[in-house]
């Protein structure tokens, strides 16, 4: 079994777990209080930002064949993903420009740019985010929120583009051969942050 498909039987469970969260809960349902929506746009925006800094820094140790891939990815945050916090950022009255990175944030972004700092463990590191959002759209596209806008945001996760930026990822990190029980110990840690990252600060 490669390294990716076992991470994804260790992640299943943790996905399930995002899945009940109040926060997806009421995203999926579409009747997420809007400023619980806003908040969470304001750190994951925040969040992307070094996301596709730790996309750049792989590139700069990766192998010559992947350079490319890493860059798209990189491009990918910053034109795709951050343009629908934009685009939502307007119609939730986020101030993106204005946010400050809550506890969740600003541990989950340190942990992964000093782990980037090794580009085998930075893209164990990584995979949670990319594995864990395009599972989480797959299982969602099928959901009719009562608030259209927050179908943009299932949308996005589920869709085939995303779902295939993902499989790229698990392609590098199966060639970079990693340790399995340091990949998961990485992988795990990463999901775990995902999951702290749904505790929006400054909710009602």
């Amino acid at each position: 079994m490669l390294v990716s498909e076992e991470l994804h039987e260790i992640g299943r469970p943790m996905v399930a777990e995002q899945l009940r969260h109040p926060t997806v809960a009421g995203i999926a349902r579409g009747d997420l209080d809007e400023r619980v929506f806003a908040s969470w746009l304001e750190q994951d925006y925040l969040y992307l930002l070094d996301y596709a800094r730790v996309f750049a820094r792989l590139a700069w140790q990766a192998p010559a064949r992947r350079v490319g891939d890493l860059v798209d990815l990189a491009h990918s945050t910053l034109h795709d993903e951050l343009d629908l916090h934009r685009s939502l950022a307007a119609e939730f009255g986020a101030d993106l420009e204005g946010a400050v990175k809550g506890p969740a944030c600003a541990a989950y972004t340190s942990w992964l740019l000093e782990a980037a700092a090794d580009y085998t463990d930075g893209l164990a590191a990584l995979y949670p985010c990319m594995w864990g959002y395009s599972t989480l759209g797959t299982l969602l596209a099928d959901a009719t929120p009562a608030d259209a806008r927050y179908r943009r945001w299932i949308d996005t996760y589920a869709d085939p583009g995303f779902v295939e930026l993902t499989g790229m990822c698990a392609e590098m990190l199966d060639e970079a051969e990693p340790e399995p029980r340091r990949a998961q110990r990485l992988f795990v840690e990463g999901m775990r942050h995902e999951l702290a990252f749904w505790d929006v600060p400054d909710g009602p």
